[in-house]
């Protein structure tokens, strides 16, 4: 039976106490059994209290951790759910509503542009907005609502790409010109639908928001 003092009551064996040694096990098993909305609160007290340099420190340790996960997935593709078509179900009329996997791909744009990886962001707000082209919805409702922030979220991913931009952290500026020019002309491809069907285009703000930016 080992000693008492080689068992932790954190659940590590102490043969893994190096992994964890920029972490203090007890506030490591902490992070590891609180509640998502307890971290965020504690998160957003701790960054509204410290100093700037902590939030560009969290900042620079999310994108890290991003980045990372984009290169995983590279290496180890899997089906996705997040194509254009799958991110609407259509109804027998020709209407259309949000599907679930949406959901999730509002979440990664929206945890990469705050961040600070908007170009980043911008490739997956497009993929939806091109996923709206055909379809027709009512002018009030789960997806004139959806769309609404969605067009919110496109104009605060192009603020956080100005900043990547102004902050020096674009490797490659043809790509990310690149992926404006997608922007635009998806919304504009979705202007023009919308006149077409006689509903109102949901992307005012972001479409004169990518048009009066010139990289």
């Amino acid at each position: 039976m080992p000693a008492p003092q080689t068992i932790h009551s954190s659940g590590f064996e102490p043969s893994l106490k190096a992994n964890f040694a920029h972490v203090n096990l007890m506030v490591d098993s902490f992070i590891a059994n609180a509640e998502p909305d307890d971290l965020r609160a504690i998160l957003r007290t701790m960054l509204s209290s410290c100093p700037p340099s902590t939030a560009s420190a969290f900042t620079a340790a999310a994108r890290k951790r991003l980045e990372r996960l984009a290169q995983t997935s590279s290496r180890h593709p899997t089906p996705t759910t997040t194509a254009p078509s799958t991110l609407f179900a259509t109804y027998p009329d020709g209407g259309a509503t949000p599907s679930p996997s949406l959901d999730g791909t509002l979440r990664r744009a929206r945890a990469l542009y705050g961040a600070g990886m908007g170009f980043a962001s911008l490739a997956a707000l497009t993929a939806i907005a091109r996923g709206t082209l055909g379809l027709r919805w009512a002018p009030d409702g789960p997806m004139a609502d959806t769309l609404a922030a969605v067009d919110a979220d496109i104009a605060q991913a192009l603020q956080s790409a100005r900043e990547e931009y102004g902050a020096g952290r674009v490797a490659d500026l043809d790509a990310a010109r690149a992926t404006l020019r997608e922007l635009e002309e998806t919304l504009a491809a979705s202007q023009d639908d919308a006149v077409r069907w006689g509903g109102e285009f949901p992307f005012e703000r972001a479409l004169v928001d990518v048009q009066h930016w010139k990289l």
